[in-house]
């Protein structure tokens, strides 16, 4: 039926074209932002997701930073053990040539107090951020940042790795000034005991930091620096260690927060070769329905035509 008061025609037309233009915002939407879902009204369930994991994935690369301090704090005390060693086994081999009879000992003695004083100046200055892994004050459990969690519950929570302080891994304890404390325990001040020719000898007097080869008992005092070496390479290792695993877990959770950065792009990214073929089909269809909704008018005018 024909009707001059109610165009069916147009109206289709017009719901059509309307439709169109709803698809083409969405579609121009998407290429100028390039994502599929930008708002909450567009998947409220992907936007969820997406939300929730770009928040994380801040949070790791927090994470990624920590442990890039983490491990510059581990890899200087490393260094400094690793010279620490170096000096130790040169102090070893000034011991050994003091035994040598006829050697001037007043001289090795000389070289030997500057080699000590060398191991207190690296003790102390192996630290970064103020941070010291091998002369402390207080004995306490270091502490590096490793991961950022989030469980099945959607609970958070930050992993450490530790590293605890003791006697057998510190060069040295300091005072309250800052200064080399050798009345504490540690490994340049330990007073264990040690094996010389089947006999066991207190060191208590021959302590590194009080090496004397002109007064000590040389076969004593080489067997502590022997204790101390075993020490220092212990410690050398737990350091080493340590650094690998900050390693280790720098480069995971690189590679972690690519992929948690990959699985939202597949959630909201536009593809942006559908999106441009979605618009030129949607622009066709839009001059194809201004078309038809240009014909729909007509059709009164057709009418009119009739009474003439």
């Amino acid at each position: 039926m024909a009707s001059i008061l109610t165009n069916s025609s147009a109206m289709s037309a017009l719901s059509t074209l309307r439709s169109i233009a709803s698809n083409m915002e969405s579609t121009q939407n998407a290429i100028s932002t390039g994502m599929k879902v930008s708002k909450a009204s567009d998947n409220a369930a992907y936007w969820s997701i997406s939300t929730t994991m770009k928040s994380d994935n801040l949070a790791l690369s927090a994470v990624t930073d920590a442990l890039g301090v983490g491990a510059a704090k581990v890899d200087t005390a490393y260094a400094g053990m690793d010279s620490a060693i170096d000096v130790m086994t040169t102090i070893k081999a000034k011991v050994v040539a003091a035994q040598e009879q006829g050697v001037d000992k007043a001289k090795i003695q000389e070289e030997i107090v500057q080699l000590k004083e060398q191991l207190e100046s690296i003790a102390k200055s192996s630290s970064f951020n103020g941070e010291n892994f091998l002369a402390v004050e207080t004995i306490e459990t270091k502490t590096v940042v490793s991961g950022f969690i989030r469980d099945a519950s959607g609970n958070v929570a930050v992993k450490t790795t530790e590293y605890e302080l003791s006697q057998d891994n510190l060069l040295y304890r300091l005072d309250a000034q800052g200064e080399i404390d050798d009345a504490q325990e540690s490994i340049l001040t330990s007073t264990d005991n040690v094996t010389v020719s089947g006999a066991t000898a207190a060191v208590a007097s021959i302590k590194i930091v009080d090496l004397d080869v002109e007064a000590d008992d040389l076969d004593v005092a080489l067997a502590s620096i022997d204790l101390a070496l075993e020490k220092m390479t212990s410690a050398g290792a737990q350091l080493g260690s340590l650094s690998a695993r900050v390693d280790l877990q720098s480069d995971f959770s690189s590679k972690l927060s690519d992929a948690i950065e990959k699985g939202v792009g597949r959630l909201v990214d536009a593809d942006m070769n559908e999106e441009s073929t979605r618009l030129k089909a949607l622009q066709t269809q839009q001059q194809l329905a201004i078309q038809a909704l240009s014909i729909a008018n007509n059709d009164s005018q057709n009418i009119l035509s009739l009474f003439r």
